[in-house]
């Protein structure tokens, strides 16, 4: 047995195993966001021309595919963290996700290959989203199994961080590689560096993570001989889990998804695709409510600690379902002429939201579920809910707003109809998490 198990953590300790998991997590979203933030460029890089809307909507395709099997990576790299530990499943999702992204940036266009290169590409989205679907559980898990119960949710909310960071820095690294480089040069060969910069990320996340000690409360379950001999079995047979992970998914993340992904990725795709607005116009804009909104993803995680997880979160979804509609067309109000104090404004109010969903997430699935299962268990129905609700609405608005059945309806108002998807996850989510979740923020994660 590790002697180190049960010694309580110095908040320096503390510190450094929040930023080494942090900063890996970070870089692995920089990874998966790099191919959404040039969703719209993608699609006449690596896919048939003649046809902007269906570029557009393949290109979508294909990065919702990355979420498509982020649900599969949940169980295999969850099963396996519950089964051999947390440090070296992440280690290997950060290795799976480094080669993945940076083999995009050597890929062939479609002009040079055909449908070759449409074909790696999307088994390279497929690569990237199973390292993904084991990568954040991972992370979350092993965090919250540091730090002091009643802090859990101001401590997880760092790696709640990540995420954002990590769009935010694949923003600004594609926009200073398409200034630096030119938008000529970029789209001949510049659009690689960001992705091939990924091998630099993936050895300086190997090295800090290869640091990095096992979790203290998987470690003394594994030396006691009370470890998950079959985790997937334990989670998903058992009729009392089985209902956590379902509550979870339709009571919290999958409302959860679909507002991160309103507030950004369908946000940014919006300004471009309806709105007209050029890459560095959207770009600047959302770059700005990001940076504006990041820190309160801290500050929900540790308001959670006095108020409860339930409260907040579900405060994100409703607010969500009742303004979601307005904020669009106030940004197609303020966008033509431009007027981009109003426009950052309003963006700024939709990542506010993500903030309140997102924050106290990671430590509201960790107590969920019990220790010996939690890997497993937190990181399917937070796949499912980010990986397939959030992940494919991009895809499903746009398809909903260009088709015709939009057009022929509601004219000019055709833009607004893919909304009709976030605010109906929100509002289920809603309502089923009112019914049945009840507050977890006092439970003690190392009980059965």
């Amino acid at each position: 047995m590790d002697s180190r198990v049960d010694e309580p953590l110095k908040p320096a300790a503390l510190g450094r195993i929040i930023f080494a998991a942090s900063l890996g997590t970070l870089f692995e979203w920089y990874d998966f966001y790099l191919y959404g933030s040039l969703a719209v460029f993608f699609g006449g890089l690596f896919f048939p021309k003649g046809n902007d809307t269906a570029q557009l909507l393949a290109s979508l395709a294909t990065f919702g595919a990355g979420f498509g099997v982020r649900p599969l990576g949940a169980l295999v790299f969850g099963h396996l963290g519950d089964l051999i530990g947390r440090k070296y499943t992440f280690m290997v999702t950060m290795a799976t996700m480094g080669l993945g992204t940076a083999l995009i940036g050597l890929l062939p266009s479609y002009a040079s290959w055909g449908i070759a290169a449409t074909i790696l590409l999307v088994v390279l989205r497929l690569v990237q989203g199973l390292a993904l679907g084991g990568e954040y559980g991972g992370a979350a898990t092993y965090v919250a199994e540091h730090v002091p119960d009643a802090q859990r949710g101001y401590y997880t909310s760092f790696i709640q961080t990540t995420a954002t960071l990590g769009f935010f820095v694949s923003m600004g690294v594609i926009g200073a590689t398409r200034i630096g480089f030119g938008e000529e040069a970029f789209k001949s060969w510049g659009w690689r560096v960001p992705f091939l910069l990924s091998f630099v990320l993936l050895a300086l996340s190997l090295y800090i993570r290869v640091r990095m000690r096992e979790s203290p409360l998987f470690a003394k379950m594994k030396s006691s001989g009370k470890a998950s001999t079959n985790p997937l079995k334990e989670s998903f047979t058992n009729p009392v889990n089985l209902r956590y992970v379902l509550i979870a998914l339709f009571g919290a993340t999958a409302g959860q998804g679909v507002v991160w992904y309103t507030g950004q990725f369908y946000a940014l795709t919006f300004l471009q695709s309806a709105l007209k607005l050029d890459w560095k116009t959207a770009y600047i804009l959302v770059s700005i409510a990001l940076a504006l909104t990041t820190p309160l993803f801290v500050y929900f995680g540790r308001l959670s600690d006095r108020v409860g997880r339930k409260k907040i979160m579900l405060a994100g979804c409703g607010l969500g379902a009742l303004t979601y509609l307005p904020i669009f067309i106030g940004l197609k109000h303020f966008s033509a002429p431009l007027q981009p104090v109003p426009m950052v404004l309003l963006l700024t109010i939709q990542m506010v939201y993500v903030c309140m969903v997102y924050g106290p997430i990671a430590a509201f699935l960790v107590e969920l579920f019990p220790t010996k299962i939690r890997y497993t268990s937190m990181s399917l129905p937070y796949h499912l809910g980010n990986g397939w609700f959030g992940g494919f609405l991009p895809l499903i608005a746009t398809a909903v707003t260009t088709s015709a059945w939009a057009k022929n309806t509601f004219g000019d108002g055709a833009i607004y109809t893919g909304l009709i998807y976030p605010i109906g996850v929100c509002v289920v989510t809603l309502v089923v998490g009112s019914v049945f979740i009840r507050e977890t923020k006092d439970h003690k994660i190392d009980a059965s």
